[in-house]
């Protein structure tokens, strides 16, 4: 074994995760080295040329807000950019872009080599090295040894990975790449419970051969909105997608063929993405829907490749040219790359802590695909936490753990920690019970400022921040203070948008509060605060329109708080509690809850269990004279 030299952190794996952790590391000052089997695969967009939705949008705006890159290079490479569900109430707006592939990895990957303290390496680590219950480095193929103080696992699909197309299998991380194989022995062998999920990808086709006359274009949002709050305009050309539908022949091809997908005949015995079903599910379990929609999307600038998202599957691919040219628009269509399913082995999160530290292993950090989630967006957020987290470790700081009031970030990982997942994690609006407060337009006001506090927000975009919020705080003192007369131009303005007139002065803020008033009528009546950009004015319109529901949801989080600030000692003893059940008592312990908040999240723990653990913990830490 021959040894290089050690680093403070090591991060294994260049994807997503990856990458966010060793920016996260580096930029804290500490040497860091990142491993990856091929470095010319580094942020590899391996499934759709996407970043963002619903939900994942808000991950994506919280990464930049707390000092993360993906919103950045998602910017420089975006080629549509789109918000969704704007018809509906803003908790649930949420911006998506498509991605130019290869600029994506370019920008990011630059972004790695420019950045001081950070080394990059090709190498595939086999091994972790474990002493008295902490890491302490790791083993590569070549067997050369590198000491580390904290190690950072972000494998997305690479442990074990098997690829599925048809009844043919091999081993792979992804199509075209070594998978690994050593990791994932030596993380059981240290302990650690692991399972098995599966993924899939649409087929890639070449546009040349496809007729999108026949199909529905689907433009983004002009002018663009970015992800980033440093990114003054997107500059890249803007393209569109194209939407067409499977149909009856199309469906009658894949049940004709199930008895040759790996899916139903057994083969593959990883549990896939319930919210991401391939083809061949969603024809089997909606039988009664005549078609699926396809979405046509681009791989970038300077390519034909278009990716075919909706029609994941794993079926053999003389199979999926049938089931590709039965569509309109692609009767004739080429497929450059075929669609597969890939296996692959993760961790069970619930070993994890809140600071995605795992509990046995001192200073063994995991981020990403590995803790059973599922997307780019999921991954990088993780990332950027693990990558902060061991930095607070080796600097002997408190970890940084995000509410499920302050953030989805904080949502995704204490799901994660506290209900564990047998299949793959999606983020989605409806798990966060804050959801009005965690709006994809305030990501900075909930975080820009824990960022800062890390190490990891300049101080420019720091000063950036507190003058746009300067300018909020004027402008809504503003409408609340200012008031309008009554009059005829106005009251007919009322009506012709279908509200009320009024009778006697009344301030902009209640007109606002009006369902049919938006802040372009009163900005027309009164001028705005100096300094107010249409984000802002966006910001003002949501605040006054939904005061009262904002409010409810930060008193009930304040109430939460004395739950959440409740610490469980650690090693804390419960069986020794009486009144507790014993399935109760195996619960606690599987999960060990690092506060009384969390083990009242655990499923099966009732507010009785919850009520008799709290008056146990305050005895003992009054006991121990502590808290």
């Amino acid at each position: 074994m021959f040894k290089e030299q050690d680093y403070d952190v090591i991060i294994v794996g260049a994807g997503h995760a990856g990458c966010e952790a060793a920016l996260a590391s580096a930029r804290l000052g500490l040497q860091t080295c990142i491993f990856t089997i091929n470095i010319d695969t580094i942020a590899h967009l391996s499934c759709n040329p996407a970043i963002g939705g619903l939900a994942k949008g808000h991950l994506v705006r919280e990464i930049d807000a707390l000092g993360g890159e993906m919103a950045k290079v998602a910017d420089r490479a975006g080629i549509q950019f789109r918000m969704l569900n704007l018809s509906k109430g803003p908790a649930v707006w949420s911006l998506r872009a498509q991605a130019d592939r290869l600029l994506y990895k370019l920008h990011m990957r630059q972004a790695l080599e420019r950045q001081q303290n950070l080394v990059i390496k090709q190498g595939t680590v086999e091994k972790l090295i474990v002493e008295d219950g902490s890491i302490k480095g790791v083993l590569t193929s070549l067997g050369i040894y590198y000491g580390a103080g904290a190690v950072v696992i972000t494998t997305g699909t690479f442990l074990k990975g098997l690829i599925h197309v048809g009844l043919e299998s091999y081993q792979a991380g992804r199509a075209g790449e070594f998978p690994s194989v050593g990791l994932s022995d030596s993380l059981r062998e240290s302990g650690l419970a692991m399972g098995r999920l599966k993924t899939g990808t649409p087929p890639r086709l070449d546009a040349r051969s496809i007729d999108f006359s026949t199909t529905t274009p689907q433009y983004g949002d002009n002018p663009p909105v970015p992800f980033s709050y440093s990114t003054g305009e997107i500059t890249n050309p803007q393209l569109p997608c194209y939407v067409t539908y499977t149909n009856r022949e199309t469906h009658a091809i894949i049940l004709g063929n199930l008895d040759r997908s790996p899916l139903y005949g057994g083969r593959i015995k990883g549990i896939g993405p319930r919210y991401c079903p391939s083809i061949e599910d969603k024809v089997v379990r909606f039988s009664e829907r005549d078609r699926h929609q396809v979405f046509l999307e681009p791989e970038g600038l300077e390519t034909t490749e278009y990716y075919a998202n909706g029609i994941s599957t794993s079926l053999p691919y003389d199979v999926q040219v049938k089931l590709v040219r039965s569509i309109a628009g692609l009767e004739h269509a080429e497929i450059m790359r075929p669609a597969y399913a890939i296996e692959y082995d993760f961790v069970y999160p619930s070993q994890l802590k809140h600071s995605l530290e795992t509990k046995s292993i001192g200073g063994l950090f995991l981020a990403g695909q590995i803790n059973g989630t599922s997307g780019y967006e999921e991954a990088a957020a993780q990332g950027l936490m693990a990558g902060i987290n061991a930095a607070m470790k080796l600097s002997g700081k408190e970890p940084l753990v995000l509410g499920r009031n302050e953030a989805y970030t904080g949502v995704l990982i204490d799901d994660l920690v506290t209900l564990g997942t047998s299949e793959p994690y999606r983020m989605f609006t409806s798990r966060a019970e804050y959801r009005l407060l965690l709006r994809h337009d305030n990501a900075d006001f909930r975080l820009l400022e824990k960022g800062y506090d890390t190490g990891l927000v300049s101080k420019e975009a720091y000063e950036r921040f507190a003058e746009k919020k300067r300018i909020v705080a004027a402008e809504m003192d503003r409408v609340k203070r200012q008031r309008v007369k009554p009059s005829p131009e106005l009251n007919d303005a009322l009506v012709r948008l279908g509200t009320a007139p009024v009778q006697e002065d009344i301030s902009l803020e209640k007109l606002l509060k009006r369902p049919e008033v938006r802040y372009g009528f009163i900005k027309a009546l009164s001028c705005a605060a100096e300094g107010t950009t249409p984000e802002i004015e966006a910001a003002i319109e949501i605040n006054v329109k939904y005061e009262g529901y904002i409010r409810k949801q930060i008193e009930h989080a304040e109430k939460m708080k004395k739950f959440e600030s409740r610490r469980i000692p650690a090693g804390f003893d419960y069986k020794g509690i009486p009144g507790l059940s014993g399935e109760v008592v195996e619960k606690l312990l599987k999960v060990r809850p690092e506060n009384i908040g969390q083990a009242s999240r655990i499923p099966g723990i009732t507010p009785a269990a919850v009520s008799i653990l709290l008056v146990a913990v305050e005895r003992q830490w009054k006991q121990t004279g502590n808290s």
